[in-house]
């Protein structure tokens, strides 16, 4: 057995286990998520596949002298015929250049000297303007991925034209390859079906000497130690990308011809069988998920005390099978904040004060502050319609709009360029200093002058304990309360903020809104994928409110949950950081089985 077939059978759920987030990846769906493990076999398998270690060596193999000899002799031929034209002889490949312990009756030789055409094709006169709807296939480098051509986003050239390109003419059995941008390194085969095409001149056209050879030549480039060679020698960080003379000088191992077919063989079932991997497992994460937020559904939908207790002795009892990954802990999390503000989390007390009588007091404390002018009157909103109300809520609570409890909702402004300062001033936010429900002003801070914080944007002046959340998205739901390193701050349009007039309100404030359940009834406004809250729709949104002490109870409750689902998740990400760890560590094993045990014991050892 292999190397890379012992590595799998092995250590296969552990390998499944090695996943990461994608850089833009959210919460559920596992494809935002990285195999890591799975790819890491993948890179494995055609690294062995290019260093001799994938199959056994045949002794009655014709070694690759014998073949090379044979291609220069037939490149030779087709100068001769006229057939493609004489070039620069290339270096012999040093002993330094030459990849080590390559096994017996291999070779290294530079990749131009097993062609006999590499060249990237080039863009027909009238650019675009030259594509028709019917006609010769043209390729450029968004239709080359790896596992194949891309054709849904395919473009044609007339025949004519064609015929005027003739030097970037595909055949089947050619490699191509993309030399430019961020699509750099990807190659696949030209196919026999299509018959011919040309390409842009973002792709490369790689022609074999040897027509059988083209199988092993492209599974070489993708594998590790040519793409290296790919990605270190492109010049112009990739924009200039490979030149003909840059890539015709790879040095490039070649096996005997027969070992190339076994090899070919051997991939291509290794490469089903991680296909096989990755669907099972993209299967398992995604019913993980479903029954996750099934499961988590019965709890918001208990519609009693009774049955949430029993809805959720049914998810504790599967508690350390069902919360395994980070997903699945994010979803616990807003389960807890929709359980909190629907009057779920925390069992009521008959002996608390309404919240009707609460919110009297507020309404009346409020008209007082307009009598006196300290703040404005604002156009009265709307009453409450039932329509509005998304669930039926406890004895005691009531529901209101913020504007109903807060002094005067508003959003902040941009002044003058003139007006900012690097370190002195007063604190000016931006949506971007809202990260993870909370202020964080070390990342590009920027001050105003007091002049003018307090005359200019006396209107979006903040105090320690407001609350505010981003109107302009995607995405929405920014939250964070202002902290009490600076006495007074100042922010954007695209900050609203909440001012309790109750000061104790702004926790269970702030609570309503991370549960982020107020979107989904909310009229979003904006164009071109951008989507905004006006300050009025920000003034409308409904609060479910519970007595203030009930409120202290819930926020109570919540900080523990909450901490306890954090505790939980670094506890996670440790796990997961030290599969990829062991992942990097098995693979490693594979290609230096001694130099490496001692690291692969070590990151088992941490699981």
């Amino acid at each position: 057995m292999s190397a890379a077939e012992q590595l799998l059978s092995n250590n296969l759920s552990t390998l499944a286990l090695a996943v990461q987030k994608k850089s833009s990846s959210g919460l559920g769906s596992s494809k935002k998520i990285d195999l890591y493990g799975i790819k890491k076999v993948r890179e494995l398998i055609l690294e062995l596949a290019v260093r001799g270690k994938l199959v056994p060596q045949n002794s009655d193999d014709e070694p690759a002298a014998k073949l090379l000899e044979w291609i220069e002799a037939e490149k030779e031929k087709l100068v001769k015929e006229k057939v493609i034209s004489r070039s620069k002889p290339l270096p012999i490949v040093s002993e330094d250049e030459k990849p080590n312990d390559l096994p017996t009756g291999w070779e290294v030789v530079r990749l131009g000297g097993i062609t006999s055409k590499m060249g990237s094709g080039s863009t027909p006169k009238g650019g675009k303007n030259a594509y028709v709807t019917e006609g010769i296939v043209f390729l450029r480098s968004q239709n080359v991925l790896n596992e194949g051509l891309k054709l849904d986003d395919i473009a044609y050239i007339p025949v004519e034209t064609h015929q005027k390109m003739a030097n970037t003419k595909v055949l089947p059995g050619d490699i191509l390859l993309n030399i430019t941008g961020a699509s750099l390194g990807r190659s696949t085969i030209f196919p026999e079906e299509l018959c011919e095409a040309n390409v842009s001149q973002h792709v490369t056209i790689i022609r074999p000497v040897e027509s059988q050879m083209a199988q092993f030549i492209h599974l070489g480039i993708l594998s590790p130690m040519v793409q290296r060679l790919v990605w270190g020698r492109q010049v112009g960080m990739a924009i200039e990308g490979l030149s003909k003379k840059v890539l015709e000088m790879f040095e490039f191992p070649i096996p005997p011809l027969a070992e190339q077919h076994r090899i070919v063989a051997k991939v291509d079932e290794l490469m089903a069988l991680c296909d096989q991997i990755e669907q099972q497992t993209e299967a398992s994460l995604s019913a993980h998920t479903t029954l996750v937020e099934n499961l988590l559904a019965t709890l918001t939908n208990s519609t009693n005390a009774e049955e949430l207790k029993q809805n959720w002795q049914r998810i504790a009892g599967h508690f350390t099978t069902l919360f395994t990954t980070e997903a699945s802990i994010d979803q616990l999390k807003q389960t807890i904040l929709q359980l909190a503000v629907m009057g779920k989390l925390v069992p009521q007390d008959p002996n608390d004060e309404p919240a009707a009588k609460l919110l009297e007091r507020i309404a009346a404390e409020k008209a007082q502050l307009i009598k006196e002018g300290k703040i404005k009157k604002q156009k009265p909103l709307p009453p409450i319609g039932e329509d509005e109300k998304p669930f039926e809520l406890p004895r005691g609570w009531e529901w209101c709009r913020l504007d109903d409890i807060c002094h005067g909702i508003s959003s902040g402004s941009t002044p003058p360029k003139a007006n900012f300062h690097e370190d002195s001033g007063a604190p000016y936010l931006k949506v971007y200093n809202i990260r993870d429900q909370k202020i964080d002003f070390e990342y590009k801070p920027q001050y105003v002058d007091e002049d003018c914080h307090s005359v200019k944007l006396k209107r979006s002046i903040l105090y320690p304990g407001d609350v505010v959340m981003n109107i302009v998205g995607p995405p929405l739901g920014k939250i964070a309360i202002i902290p009490n390193t600076y006495p007074e701050w100042n922010c954007n349009q695209a900050i609203t903020f909440f001012r309790p007039i109750k000061p104790g309100f702004n926790r269970y404030i702030y609570t309503y809104l991370i549960a982020g359940t107020f979107l989904d009834a909310i009229e979003l406004i904006g164009t071109a994928g951008q989507d905004n809250i006006s300050v009025t729709k920000s003034r409308s949104i409904l609060l479910p409110t519970p007595p203030l002490e009930e409120q202290h109870r819930i926020i109570t409750k919540v900080s523990q949950l909450i901490t306890l689902c954090d505790q939980i998740k670094t506890h996670l990400q440790h796990q997961q950081q030290t599969r990829l760890h062991l992942a990097d560590a098995m693979v490693t094993q594979a290609l230096n089985p001694v130099d490496s045990i001692e690291t692969d014991q070590s990151a088992r050892a941490k699981l």
